[in-house]
């Protein structure tokens, strides 16, 4: 169990230095081109009441989740990256931001309206996608609305000049029907599965809009 948590440690620690190093660039790329199934973030948006507490999982430099909701939202985002929380006060200064872990979110439980974690669970070891699926639930009040995305095949690999960058990235997410079933199992009602190709090629995304 020990080799497991350290392995897991240790991934998690290369994806969080490559999203330090690449910020300037992963930043970028996010604002010149469009979003695909940017209608799914939006559609949770509309479910939410104004001044809903809502929690970006993996928000990145802000693009898109934060930008969108920090107006009418309580929206805090939570991101392994520093460098990447940095960008994300910039773009969206009002918003809260919080340095963590989604294996281990440090927030009580039932303290969110919703959540989106959009292209963030897909760098978590698969093996761990359950733990966050569990804590994504724990986090949210009853009947609250979240949209995670994933693969929709399994993978788990790395990208080693991805966006141009020189930098590694690193995937990791099991087939589509596995994380339909951890959804499940976490206590979440699958509402709408959508297949979202990806904008940088290779393969599609999996968008699951789902209810606690």
């Amino acid at each position: 169990m020990r080799e497991d948590a350290d392995g897991r440690a240790s991934y998690l620690r290369a994806v969080h230095e490559a999203y330090d190093e690449l910020a300037r660039v992963h930043r970028e790329a996010r604002t010149a081109v469009g979003e695909p199934g940017i209608d799914q973030v939006d559609a949770v948006a509309r479910d939410l009441p104004d001044g809903a507490r809502v929690l970006d999982a993996g928000c990145g430099s802000g693009v898109p989740v934060l930008s969108r909701f920090d107006l009418a939202f309580d929206v805090v985002g939570l991101d392994l990256s520093r460098e990447q929380l940095e960008r994300a006060h910039e773009r969206s200064p009002t918003a809260g931001l919080v340095q963590g872990d989604m294996t281990s979110l440090p927030f009580a439980d039932g303290v969110f309206d919703g959540l989106v974690a959009l292209h963030s669970i897909i760098h978590v070891p698969r093996d761990a996608h359950p733990s966050v699926y569990r804590e994504f639930h724990r986090v949210l009040g009853d009947d609250a609305p979240a949209l995670v995305t994933t693969g929709t095949d399994a993978y788990e690999g790395g990208t080693p000049n991805w966006l141009g960058s020189g930098v590694e990235m690193h995937w990791s997410f099991p087939a589509a029907e596995e994380t339909l079933a951890s959804l499940r199992d976490a206590g979440f009602a699958i509402e709408e599965e959508t297949r979202v190709p990806d904008e940088h090629g290779g393969g599609e995304f999996l968008f699951v809009r789902v209810r606690a």
